[in-house]
């Protein structure tokens, strides 16, 4: 049985197809910003593992905090990063009023201010809001069997009821990776993207 799953999964990557994964709003947290918002030792509590190795939703869960209003209960994604970071849908960043630029996950030069409240304290303008740009993680095999390369800018034609192309596609290569395609919740609302959805990966 596992042998034909590989079998479906390698065909489906020689195909040049990836699996398109939506990834709602949610937040990283340093080992300090951790104990700042639950307490003095406080650590995160996987509930369940994520796509990505070693990756997992925590327990624990903050309020945003904007000019114009606040989102409850976000996400918290462990383990603890060395560098905070809120990562948001343009929807939700006008519905609470933060300026979150469009960046690549780690790069924060330009990020919106935001304020980051817990059950035990409360960080006020973390420069850490963003829109992440959409990505896809490739393993290290997987990208020499396409010709990917790290930093590379792709498009993906999303094989929906809409079908959408999404140009400038970026392309992060590790061997520590699962071979997933990440999109926000606009634009998988804009594709129509919901539960297994595949896209074509179309180089330039």
């Amino acid at each position: 049985m596992n042998r034909i799953v590989d079998e479906v999964v390698d065909s489906i990557v020689k195909s040049g197809l990836v699996e398109i994964e939506v990834s709602a709003r949610h937040v990283h947290l340093t080992q300090e910003q951790i104990e700042i918002l639950f307490g003095k030792g406080a650590q995160l509590h996987p509930k369940r593992p994520l796509s990505q190795p070693g990756q997992y939703l925590s327990e624990e869960r903050v309020t945003l905090i904007g000019k114009k209003g606040e989102l409850k209960n976000v996400s918290i994604l462990g383990p603890a990063r060395k560098a905070g970071q809120v990562e948001l849908s343009v929807t939700d960043r006008r519905a609470i009023g933060v300026e979150a630029p469009v960046r690549e996950s780690g790069d924060l030069e330009g990020a919106g201010l935001i304020t980051v409240k817990g059950p035990e304290g409360t960080i006020e303008d973390l420069p850490a809001a963003i829109v992440a740009h959409n990505h896809i993680h490739v393993p290290t095999d997987v990208a020499a069997k396409l010709g990917l390369n790290d930093g590379e800018r792709v498009s993906v034609k999303a094989l929906t009821e809409r079908t959408i192309t999404f140009d400038d596609v970026v392309i992060r290569v590790s061997d520590k990776f699962r071979f997933k395609m990440h999109i926000d919740f606009d634009e998988a609302n804009a594709a129509l993207v919901n539960g297994f959805t595949l896209g074509r990966i179309i180089k330039h």
